[in-house]
């Protein structure tokens, strides 16, 4: 969540800021602004808009530098408006009208100690705008001004608490930008004569390709195609000069575009096939090498797997928990990563330790990696969708799907692409663990490279789906069921709608109906059932009709072989075919675009839902 560009060059750099804040909208945000340094001070532009009216505004004022900063940022302390909008300034003691803005700053994440260091800049006689935790280090960092802002930057850090990445300009500094990042991502951009800061490197496509992640803890001054970047020493307090490596990174800019589609998230559903046969790409045979080097060392070592997501990721950590120990008989727990680093657990040095992030930048999923490993569990594998991403720097092992660019707030193409991965990860230790013959190797292998194929025919259902999302646009609660593992299918579909089109759902597997939400079940209540051909199909059906029996109205996504009939408060939409352990990457398909579609019909904004943000970069 939140977006920050920084720019300093030899023109004038605004177009670069806001194409840079148009490429992070897909994080989410609920508010926009720049900052730039004219005609001797600095001027700053915000809007609770979008950036492309933002832009209209800036256009209007005649903003334009050679050096500034934007950022897009979804609220957490104070209110979307325009005041708690970055950028944030400081004019010194006595508030902005006692003198003009010194220094301006814009920052991603979560300042814990901000209400003991903004008493403390208030007995100093600064006064504040806004109810931000930002504000609060604009006014720090001019406390500590003396003519050198790359110093002041680094003494404030020292006293910051908590999550940031942080760019800052000064009046009296006109060509030189500060960064900094302490557990929120941030990269330099290195250009012809030009340097950039961006929280994210598909901000600065078409920019430049040479981009150097920052790491925890560092301080980057950049000037006029130069830079210099400090990092704290072990004991956490003075600042010593390092080298990051300079990489080559494209972030594609066609990812981005929309085509034919009327949104992104559709365009995503679609993209499916192609994702699955990217990510598979290359996959000839199952060997641990798959993910990694010395994967084969490791996989030997583990005894247990504990997999740590947040959100959608979660779901495909709970489907994997099914895959791994029916397949590869490895005891499997699943844990919310925000949750499990709060909790006493009972640690295992001999687990493998799974994370599950689409942009490897996830806070919570990275804290609890943390803690897992100063627990004593050092065997660490991740399957992310960002090869250049923190998660990926932080684990040993990797398995990089290849989703391609998922700019939709509500994830589909990363979940299934992610499903397709962990998979691979269970054939592995399968493997590892004498329970994976050649015979069932070269099935499971044919059934995946059949995916693709199987998806688009999943998507040509789309006309049917279409015709239910008219009903379910009129609704305002609706209950998901599934059985073993197409539970974790019903919760993703629960959360796609909730996510987009702000119908209330639940999911359950279709065993615990009776057990509570049975008593929800009237004709307003739509009862969504997830229906494969397995070992639970007549434990499923008998779920069904509990609910007939109680005038709920059932919409079943069953396979062609099941047996269910169209009738009477029964509308079935038949799958094209039954897919064994792989099914839930087929049956979570119809349930993307039902929420899709019934977002649509309902009118929300299905890319940018109210209140959410992609990448959830504070805890």
């Amino acid at each position: 969540m939140c977006g920050i560009v920084g720019a300093v060059g030899a023109r004038n750099i605004v177009p670069i800021l806001v194409e840079g804040l148009k490429r992070l909208e897909y994080r989410g945000y609920d508010s926009c602004g720049v900052a730039v340094y004219q005609d001797g001070g600095l001027r700053r532009s915000r809007s609770t808009a979008r950036v492309a009216e933002l832009d209209a505004q800036i256009a209007a004022d005649a903003v334009q530098g050679s050096t500034g900063i934007a950022h897009t940022r979804w609220a957490t302390h104070g209110a979307p408006v325009v005041h708690n909008a970055h950028p944030h300034v400081s004019g010194g003691p006595g508030g902005d009208a006692a003198r003009p803005p010194r220094v301006a700053l814009v920052h991603n994440g979560i300042i814990e100690n901000h209400d003991e260091l903004r008493a403390e800049l208030q007995s100093r006689g600064y006064l504040f705008a806004s109810q931000t935790d930002t504000e609060v280090i604009a006014h720090l960092i001019d406390s500590l001004y003396d003519g050198d802002l790359f110093e002041a930057v680094q003494q404030a850090t020292l006293q910051l608490r908590g999550a940031y990445a942080i760019a800052v300009v000064c009046r009296d500094e006109p060509q030189r930008v500060v960064g900094a990042r302490e557990g929120s991502p941030l990269i330099l951009g290195v250009g012809q004569g030009e340097s950039f800061l961006a929280s994210d490197a598909m901000a600065l496509a078409g920019v430049t390709d040479q981009i150097v992640y920052l790491e925890e803890g560092d301080v980057v001054d950049l000037q006029l195609g130069k830079h210099w970047i400090v990092a704290r020493d072990a004991a956490g307090g003075r600042h010593q000069r390092v080298q990051r490596a300079v990489r080559t990174v494209h972030a594609h800019t066609g990812a981005a575009e929309l085509g034919p589609y009327r949104h992104y998230m559709q365009k995503e559903i679609f993209e499916q096939p192609r994702a699955i046969a990217d990510t598979l790409e290359g996959v000839e045979g199952i060997v641990p090498e798959l993910f990694g080097d010395g994967a084969h060392r490791v996989f030997k070592d583990i005894d247990s797997v504990l997999i740590l997501a947040c959100g959608t990721s979660y779901y495909a950590g709970c489907t994997a928990k099914y895959w791994l120990e029916s397949i590869a008989k490895i005891p499997t727990q699943v844990e919310v990563a925000s949750e499990y680093r709060y909790r006493d657990s009972v640690p295992n040095p001999k687990t493998l330790v799974v994370t599950i992030t689409q942009s490897g930048e996830t806070a919570d999923t990275l804290a609890a990696l943390k803690h897992a490993r100063s627990l004593g569990m050092p065997h660490t594998l991740t399957v992310c969708n960002v090869a250049t991403s923190a998660m990926v720097r932080e684990c040993k092992l990797a398995y990089i799907t290849r989703a391609g660019v998922e700019i939709g707030v509500a994830s589909t193409k990363a979940f299934t692409t992610q499903l397709a991965g962990l998979f691979l990860l269970t054939l592995a230790l399968a493997q590892q663990r004498g329970r994976l013959d050649d015979a069932a190797e070269a099935a499971h292998l044919k059934a995946l490279r059949h995916l693709p194929s199987a998806l688009q025919a999943v998507l040509a259902l789309e006309p049917q789906v279409i015709a239910w999302a008219e009903d379910f646009a009129r609704k305002e609660h609706a209950l998901f069921l599934g059985r073993g593992l197409h539970y974790p299918v019903a919760l993703e579909g629960a959360l796609k709608l909730k996510e987009i089109s702000y119908i209330h759902a639940e999911a359950y597997p279709a065993g615990e109906l009776k057990h509570g939400p049975l008593a929800l079940v009237t004709s307003a209540m739509p009862v969504v059932t997830v229906a494969p051909n397995d070992a639970l199909l007549e434990k499923l059906k008998s779920n069904l009709q509990e609910v007939r029996a109680r005038g709920g109205e059932l919409f079943v996504f069953a396979d062609a072989d099941t047996r269910i009939e169209s009738s009477e408060g029964v509308r079935v939409i038949r799958m094209p075919e039954h897919y064994g352990p792989l099914s839930p990457l087929l049956h979570v398909v119809p349930l993307q675009l039902l929420a899709y579609h019934t977002a649509c019909a309902r009118g929300t904004d299905v890319d940018k839902p109210r209140n959410l943000a992609k990448s959830v970069t504070v805890e």
